[in-house]
């Protein structure tokens, strides 16, 4: 897989060109690692972000009594938004195949949770199925945009990853539960213990600039589920869509919509891996053992030891992010 867009190579050698001579050890490299994180992470955000500012544009500024119905505005607007993506390289077309499934996946839920009175929209439009406007599934998108895009950016390996077939299973298992507990028992609790059971012993390990970190993968869950959690308040301050103890003035959406975004993440994680394989981190290469006595010119009985630069070693200062 090809780690950047072209858009975002010119983007890395200008970052690198900047960055490559700031020291590898302390506070400043601290610093630096940091920084590349934030940036790398509002990259990875770009189709969300755009998304949520429009939805807060259309909140602010929308003229009531417009030819153009505001709800239809935003399907417009969601679909300029992906054009402007692909056709400037920022995402690729086969990032679109998994964009598309988060689409397929969201708009099927959206269907029927705002058929039993889960949440619902407002305003009128004529882009919709049902009582759901069509910029909804672009949300969903949105959650799909960023994986894809932060498995590149990242350059994402995973340790201990599961069978992909458990996991295509877990991701059922909760993708059925968002339907059936509105009939028969609420089973998230059992979801959650497998998911732990599942994922528990998976580590995920990221690329910033200089150095790989590692992370528990269920960690990873939770942090991206709050970040969706704090841009479902603003959606739902910007009527985007409401929650019925939101329909007299708006409120903080509850807490517990965090357990449905931790699992929502599962079912994401499933569809990204469809695409993107989940790979394993790079094997580390051990020098060769030495033996007491023996020197850089000796031989071992398969002719002379490799000198410095020629094949089979690696230099130490070969770039740790290309």
């Amino acid at each position: 897989m090809a780690r950047f867009t072209s858009v975002e190579q010119r983007i890395d050698a200008y970052a690198h060109r900047l960055l490559d001579g700031a020291p590898e050890r302390g506070i400043r490299s601290s610093l630096v690692e940091f920084l590349v994180f934030g940036l790398k992470q509002a990259w990875a955000c770009v189709f969300g972000a755009a998304m949520l500012l429009a939805i807060i544009g259309a909140k602010l500024w929308y003229p009531d009594g417009a030819a153009l119905a505001r709800n239809d505005f935003l399907v417009l607007a969601a679909v300029a938004i992906q054009v402007v993506m692909v056709a400037t390289r920022l995402e690729t077309v086969r990032e679109l195949r998994v964009i598309i499934l988060f689409h397929i996946v969201g708009t099927g839920m959206e269907l029927f949770k705002t058929s039993v009175g889960s949440w619902l929209y407002e305003g009128e439009g004529i882009l919709h199925l049902g009582g759901v406007p069509l910029y909804s599934g672009f949300m969903y998108a949105a959650i799909g945009s960023y994986m894809v895009r932060v498995y590149r950016l990242f350059d994402l390996r995973f340790s201990r990853y599961p069978p992909r077939w458990v996991t295509a299973i877990l991701a059922a298992l909760i993708y059925l539960n968002f339907f059936t507990h509105h009939y028969i028992a609420d089973a998230r609790y059992l979801l959650f213990a497998g998911a732990v059971a599942v994922f528990g012993l998976c580590t995920m390990q990221f690329r910033v600039f200089r150095r790989r970190f590692r992370m528990p993968l269920l960690v990873t869950f939770l942090g991206v589920a709050l970040f969706i959690w704090i841009a479902e308040n603003i959606g739902t301050w910007a009527d985007a869509w409401q929650y019925p103890n939101q329909e007299d003035g708006w409120q903080l959406v509850s807490l517990a919509k965090l357990g449905s975004w931790f699992l929502l993440m599962i079912i994401s994680v499933v569809l990204v891996a469809w695409v993107y394989p989940p790979r394993p981190p790079d094997p580390v290469v051990e020098p060769p053992a030495v033996e007491p006595g023996s020197g850089p010119g000796e031989q071992d009985g398969r002719g002379a030891a490799p000198r410095p630069g020629e094949a089979g070693e690696r230099p130490d200062d070969e770039p740790l992010t290309r």
